[in-house]
């Protein structure tokens, strides 16, 4: 069989190419991608064994019944490459000045950040599969799946300057022993540690929430920072709890940042980002029009967590619902009910007040509503021409998982700033 001269993505995939492209539960969509962006930067050639298979998978499914072999594949991915066009919303700096990996990548908030002080992204990784397909929609690369699983790592290149992750906490089994890179096995850091030992990068940006401070008595962190300084060689300045609201979004959302050198770059000291204290506030992200009724609770709701609150308030405890005034900020968004409960607002422009789901009662007149998730996005530093793909429901999971682009945009600076990259 021969093919035609060229070849086209959306014939392969069909019309719904960018859809599907993110559906698929192995690495070849994702191989594809990274091939595509990394074509002329030489770190395309982890890619091409994998993106070629996925290309000679697809053409046998097209053309049933015909032979497709490994050249016919290779040939035709080859002329995706000029087929490939890179117009997404966040495309790759034209002159990057220095490479990172994005590990539990989520919706891509450590990618903004570092594409933003010029950086090219060269892998990533996120097993979510509705944050995979908002991460596609913006930066045009399908993420690999689960770091956990050697058949990942296997995609991470050899050489980039930086490692970042946002990765979750776990406790570690340290009982008796001396907290070493054999306790973290189990755990999600420890797949990070491994990644590091491997390709040592020259700098790690680690991600977490405060709480890691004091987790297990402060013990998992004491395991991690022992792991960073005297297993893997890096210079780790004491952790640093920086607070989104002294970096320009209107959020009190305080997260741990770890960052290490490696010692062999001769850096023995490290500041964090100063404060920019710039004075924000929620009216600087509210949505400028009439929100849908969606977005209004109805009076049964609203009478629930009055009286929820009223509750313990009684026994002396101060949860429940809170409403946030255009000159206030808000409390963290976090997933679950109670990041949008803790975050209602008062929008009197409500002119239809006829429900469009299934409500119990009727839409309260008082004007609260839980805030949009195009204000999520703001309140993360998410530029609103970042594309939200998905649901309500994912998009508030998705926003209240990620990290807050201006902070950790501002630490990257100091990290690539410290590594005489950037002048």
């Amino acid at each position: 069989m021969k093919l035609k001269e060229k070849i086209t993505l959306e014939e392969i995939y069909g019309k719904t190419f960018k859809i599907r492209l993110v559906e698929a539960e192995d690495n070849g969509k994702a191989a594809l991608t990274h091939f595509l962006h990394n074509s002329k930067n030489g770190i395309s050639k982890f890619y091409k064994k994998e993106a070629t298979n996925h290309i000679k998978k697809l053409l046998e499914h097209k053309y049933a019944g015909q032979e497709i072999t490994l050249q016919i594949a290779e040939e035709a991915l080859q002329s995706l490459l000029f087929d490939f066009k890179d117009e997404i919303p966040f495309p790759t700096p034209k002159q990057p000045q220095f490479t990172f990996i994005d590990l539990f990548a989520g919706i891509g908030g450590f990618r903004m950040a570092m594409q933003n002080l010029k950086g090219k992204c060269l892998f990533t990784s996120e097993w979510d599969q509705q944050a995979k397909k908002t991460y596609s929609a913006n930066y045009g690369e399908v993420p690999f799946g689960d770091i956990t699983k050697e058949t990942t790592k296997a995609f991470i290149p050899d050489h980039f300057d930086l490692l970042c992750a946002g990765f979750p906490c776990q406790a570690f089994s340290i009982a008796g022993r001396r907290g070493g890179f054999d306790d973290t096995r189990g755990t999600l850091f420890f797949d990070v540690a491994e990644i590091v030992r491997k390709n040592k990068p020259k700098a790690i940006f680690l991600e977490n929430v405060k709480g890691l401070r004091n987790h297990d008595k402060g013990k998992t962190l004491q395991t991690i920072l022992n792991v960073l300084r005297n297993d893997l060689g890096y210079f780790v300045p004491e952790p640093e709890v920086v607070n989104a609201k002294n970096f320009g979004v209107p959020q009190n959302r305080e997260r741990i940042f770890i960052v290490g050198f490696r010692k062999d770059l001769g850096i023995k000291e490290f500041s964090y980002p100063t404060p920019t204290n710039e004075n924000t506030v929620f009216k600087h992200v509210k949505e400028e029009k009439e929100v849908s009724v969606k977005y209004y609770l109805s009076t049964q709701y609203l009478n629930t967590l009055i009286k929820h609150k009223a509750r313990h308030k009684s026994k002396g405890n101060g949860f429940g619902y809170e409403i946030i005034s255009d000159e206030s900020i808000a409390n963290a968004i976090v997933v679950g009910g109670m990041g949008r409960e803790r975050n209602l607002v008062y929008d009197h422009r409500l002119t239809n007040f006829v429900p469009v789901t299934n409500i119990k009662g009727e839409v309260n007149r008082k004007g609260i509503r839980k805030m949009t998730p195009r204000e999520w996005a703001r309140l993360q530093g998410y530029p609103d021409e970042f594309v939200i793909p998905v649901s309500d429901a994912a998009a508030y999971k998705q926003f209240g998982n990620s990290v807050a682009v201006p902070a950790i945009q501002a630490m990257g600076k100091k990290i690539i700033e410290k590594l005489n990259i950037l002048c």
